[in-house]
């Protein structure tokens, strides 16, 4: 079920999109501010935004950068602007695409399918054990929450979750995440699997997918694979 962000002001017109959205089958959130729209983007996956222009805090255009600051997520301008020189601004910094109000609902659940689509086509996303990996974002969420991970902690989490439920002795993943480091050491896979546990435990106290198989290496616990 895609989960879709709205970020718009206007009571009639959330309303509506929000009746013609979830006849869809899609999840929706509801925000009515800039602000509380960012917030949301950090703790949650999503897989589209939906951007009113003309919000009371910060306009859309700014929250856009925001957005893009943080990851790659599509987003569909909702404005009552419908001058040349905002949809191009909007497009120009990122906008993949562009309502003018008023709109026909079913018109834009055809524009929300069509971005779907094609984000689906251009960034593949990998979900296992409560993880969805955005392979070409190259930015990894656990229960929803987006991980702030360094460079080799996200090569290692990779790794695992490009093979759940198998064991990866140091020595691959050394090869396959430290390959540019030759003067790095096994005990280096250790270190950065416990600061990656620590991460992990902060987004969902209660998992720990990592599993350690002495004397053999690390596998991603895959008996607990799902959709977040």
């Amino acid at each position: 079920m895609p989960r879709i962000l709205l970020v718009e002001d206007e009571a009639a017109i959330a309303q509506t999109v929000l009746y013609a959205l979830r006849a869809e089958g899609h999840e929706v959130v509801h925000c009515l501010l800039g602000n509380d729209a960012l917030r949301q983007a950090r703790t949650r996956a999503f897989d589209l935004v939906l951007l009113d222009v003309g919000l009371p805090d910060i306009d859309g255009f700014a929250v856009l950068r925001q957005l893009r600051a943080q990851q790659d997520l599509p987003v569909i301008f909702l404005t009552a602007r419908d001058g040349e020189v905002d949809r191009v601004l909007g497009l120009e910094i990122g906008a993949d695409d562009y309502v003018t109000k008023p709109f026909s609902p079913r018109e834009l659940a055809a524009r929300v399918r069509a971005v779907l689509r094609r984000g689906q086509q251009a960034h593949p996303v990998v979900q296992a054990a409560g993880f969805v990996h955005d392979v070409e974002g190259r930015c990894i969420r656990y229960h929803g929450r987006l991980l702030d991970l360094t460079r080799y902690e996200y090569g290692l989490l990779a790794a695992l979750l490009a093979r759940p439920g198998a064991v990866l002795s140091r020595a691959q993943l050394m090869d396959r995440v430290w390959g540019d480091a030759p003067e790095s050491s096994d005990r280096t896979v250790d270190t950065h699997v416990k600061t990656l546990r620590a991460k992990l435990r902060e987004a969902e106290p209660a998992s720990d997918p990592i599993r350690t198989h002495r004397g053999l290496g690390y596998s991603l616990d895959a008996d607990t694979a799902g959709e977040p």
